[in-house]
């Protein structure tokens, strides 16, 4: 667990211990930008397994395998057995849904409510659709879902590609198809199932109402303004305070997809070659998935965007792969050819990679042979720019096991002589292996990116009051496995800024004359510090009363008396 993974987990804590499951609270603070249900999910799971990092991680793991059933069981609705088996494994097999899913972040719940709305849209429109009821239950039942998981964007993107196909199915203007969707018994369980929360967190968060275009530091309006207007309006609009996150440029929020849904990626070209009239349950599934795709896609090109905001339109193409593959052709043949060509040529570069760097050194973590940009970091492969040839060193296995993984999927496709199900079968399974070496890598990473190390240090030292330098995600970490708060030293910032303004906010934020009047008191405390912070705490104390307990990668946790 570390950053934006342990911070998510202390938040469901929190709502356990302290049996309020209306307002997340972080450090006491307010957390007022998120719905609650990703929360929850972590809560329960910690009430049946116990508080591990590992069963807060267990709700997103079945989120995505119900993501990969639910897309096969579109796939075999619309277009049979086999291709939506295809339909499936491609999306399991993504790269995407791997690297996005080891975050804990709902996107991927999210996206399972999206393509569960869009599947019974497109089944309440079927002419032939004899049990009507069960879909608008689903309709509403995932809208409602969704609603609680990442706010108004669940039901902006299922109703917008809904209408998109409908206009392009000249069905728009038609009563009887609207009479077909059943849309009042769909609004009443989504309500059903969001209204109340959303009431609660307005009423114990007041004001109530306040509506207002500007966000700016010092000003609280209340927890509906805060998520209504800042967290949807004015983060779409690039506007929201404070500013905390980076947006990739539109071209490769657009491009960066074709490395997501790598290796399926390269029978895109093979989907211009399918039929898309109206005239088949299968060519209407295929045209909703366009629909769906440009929804998405357009909105986000005039917004801001983070490299996994994308996720709720692999199902669309895992659909649209799927079917593309299970058809065949010359452009299928194709793009297995050149997939043959791209794993060979990577199962070659990462051998050359291994050669390169078999005989350096590889002494202590792999901390020592790092670059840092840390202006990369709110990005989800901004650590990627950190690695250095040296650093290779530390991942031969890794690097092994995926040169292994290329190659064997490059000989299992020059052996499969074009039969469709045994490329499908090797490419999978040259995934499955790759996914592997790539989560060992990770793993190397583990002391570089967490605090785990100085969370040890704290428990085993004496008691004394925790203080936090300015970086309160940078230490999750440790308050996720200490179950501590701290004091924060000019930590009024980023998400904890705006609930350090509400009325009755605890009294965690401190600045320098506390802090020295804290730190030269009789009392023993400890405190977290970037390196970079370093030289201002000695300005304010002086370096000989920052004594280290612990360092990890620039990371320090200081006493202020010597440990006995």
């Amino acid at each position: 667990m570390d950053d934006v993974d342990a911070v998510q987990a202390q938040i469901a804590r929190n709502m356990l211990t302290s049996k309020d499951w209306v307002t997340a609270r972080l450090d006491g603070v307010a957390y007022l930008e998120k719905a609650p249900l990703v929360y929850w999910m972590m809560a329960v799971s910690y009430e049946i397994f116990g508080v591990h990092d590992w069963a807060a991680r267990l709700p997103l793991a079945f989120s995505a395998v119900a993501l990969c059933w639910i897309t096969y069981r579109f796939g075999r609705w619309a277009f049979g057995e086999e291709p939506g088996l295809y339909a499936g494994v491609v999306l399991a097999t993504s790269a995407g849904l791997f690297l996005f899913t080891r975050i804990l972040i709902p996107d991927a719940t999210l996206t399972a409510t999206i393509t569960g709305a869009i599947w019974a849209w497109l089944s309440l429109l079927e002419p032939e659709e004899q049990l009507p009821l069960r879909w608008s239950v689903m309709l509403g039942a995932c809208l409602g879902t969704g609603l609680l998981l990442k706010g108004l964007i669940a039901v902006v993107f299922p109703v917008l590609a809904g209408i998109a196909y409908m206009a392009l199915t000249r069905q728009l203007f038609s009563i009887r198809s609207w009479r077909r969707l059943t849309l009042g018994t769909a609004i009443a369980i989504a309500l059903a199932i969001a209204v109340p929360w959303h009431v609660l967190a307005t009423l114990r968060n007041p004001p109530y109402f306040a509506f207002s275009m500007h966000s700016a530091p010092g000003e609280y309006r209340g927890f509906f303004w805060f998520y209504f207007f800042n967290e949807h309006l004015l983060r779409f609009l690039n506007l929201r305070y404070p500013r905390d996150y980076n947006t990739v440029p539109r071209l490769w929020f657009w491009l960066l997809n074709l490395v997501w849904l790598f290796p399926w990626s390269v029978y895109l070209s093979a989907i211009p070659r399918l039929s898309f009239r109206p005239a088949s349950r299968a060519e209407r599934t295929r045209l909703m998935a366009l629909c769906w795709i440009g929804v998405v896609m357009l909105f986000f090109t005039f917004s801001t965007t983070q490299e996994y905001y994308s996720m709720p339109i692999y199902p669309a193409l895992a659909l649209l792969i799927g079917s593309a593959i299970s058809a065949g052709g010359r452009r299928v043949r194709t793009a297995t050819g050149v997939l043959l060509v791209i794993s060979t040529l990577l199962c070659v570069a990462l051998g050359v990679l291994i050669a390169l760097v078999w005989r350096l050194p590889a002494v202590g973590n792999i901390s020592t042979a790092l670059t840092q940009h840390p202006e990369l970091y709110t990005l989800s492969m901004g650590h990627m720019r950190d690695l250095t040839l040296s650093a290779f060193a530390y991942l031969r296995f890794p690097l092994a096991i995926a040169a292994f993984a290329f190659g064997m999927t490059a000989v299992g496709i020059a052996g499969s002589r074009g039969n469709v199900k045994r490329v499908v079968l090797v490419i999978a399974a040259g995934m499955v292996l790759f996914v592997q070496a790539a989560r060992i890598a990770l793993v190397r990473f583990d002391s570089y990116l967490g605090s785990y190390p100085l969370a040890q240090s704290l428990e085993q030292g004496p008691p004394g009051q925790l203080i936090e330098a300015n970086s309160y995600y940078a230490f999750s970490s440790v308050f996720f496995y200490t179950g501590r708060t701290a004091l924060l030293l000019n930590g009024r910032n980023n998400n904890l800024e705006y609930g350090s303004y509400a009325r009755g906010a605890p009294r965690v934020f401190i600045e320098d004359r506390e802090f020295v009047s804290l730190w030269t008191g009789v009392g023993r405390c400890y405190l977290l510090a970037y390196g970079a912070e370093m030289p201002h705490l000695e300005q304010l104390v002086g370096r000989s009363n920052l004594r280290v307990v612990t360092e990890n990668t620039g990371n320090y946790l200081l006493t202020n008396y010597a440990l006995p």
